[in-house]
């Protein structure tokens, strides 16, 4: 077993064991933890009363986070050779169709953050189904990066657009932003994914939605956070 740092064990000593904080008092918590040489992410990490094996309640969405990530975004755009300029010219940092495809299987290249492809495409695109996927990357008609208008997709990856979907073990985790925003930013980002969380339950699902739900930072530990709570103006 890993031994903890002193900075770890300083951090934990600030949260109450088995309290349930709202998340303007979660953040200001975090931010008080000892820092670390680099500005860390605040996630969002949650256990969803879900079972994987059904398929028709997978969860999975999209939100754009009002105040952005904090992350400069690298947007490949999968796209026919007459609408590469305009895929350019709106901000993507990759624009191709085969060759482009052939790049990222040929040299198991992944370093990017989001993926765009119009619908005519995603016949090319569907080969990297399991490069793509678990790294949830996979352009996708429900998440709005399979689509015709690629400059407003763009547009939305570059100002803070998250998708997120549950793994295998019915878990949700989204970076929303960066300790170095202010509560205020961090506290509305997180409000903004929860609400979209939400809103992806299931319609057949029977009873609780959300088991658990937690804020740290990528060095730090876990604070249970109520949920009840967590949408609203703090």
């Amino acid at each position: 077993m890993r031994k903890k740092s002193k900075r770890y064990k300083a951090a934990v000593g600030l949260v109450a064991k088995g309290k349930s904080y709202s998340v303007a008092e979660a953040i200001e918590i975090i931010k008080k933890m000892p820092p670390v040489k680099f500005d860390e992410t605040l996630e969002v990490n949650g256990s969803l009363g879900i079972d994987p094996k059904q398929t028709d309640q997978a969860v999975r969405g999209s939100v754009v986070l009002p105040n952005g990530t904090g992350k400069t975004i690298k947007i490949v755009v999968f796209c026919e050779s007459d609408k590469e300029n305009d895929a350019k010219s709106a901000g993507a940092d990759f624009v191709g169709g085969q060759d482009l495809v052939d790049k990222i299987i040929g040299e198991n290249w992944t370093d990017f953050d989001y993926c765009i492809a119009t619908p005519s495409m995603m016949r090319v695109v569907s080969k990297l189904g399991k490069m793509l996927g678990p790294r949830g990357l996979m352009p996708s008609p429900k998440n709005g990066t399979v689509t015709e208008n690629i400059a407003y997709a763009i547009k939305e990856a570059k100002r803070g657009k998250v998708d997120f979907r549950m793994d295998k073990q019915s878990c949700i985790h989204v970076g929303v932003g960066k300790l170095s925003f202010t509560k205020e930013q961090l506290v509305g980002n997180v409000g903004a994914f929860i609400e979209a969380l939400l809103a992806a339950r299931p319609s057949g699902l029977k009873g609780d939605y959300i088991k658990g739900l937690y804020l740290a930072s990528t060095m730090g530990p876990a604070l249970r956070i109520a949920v009840q709570q967590a949408v609203s103006t703090e």
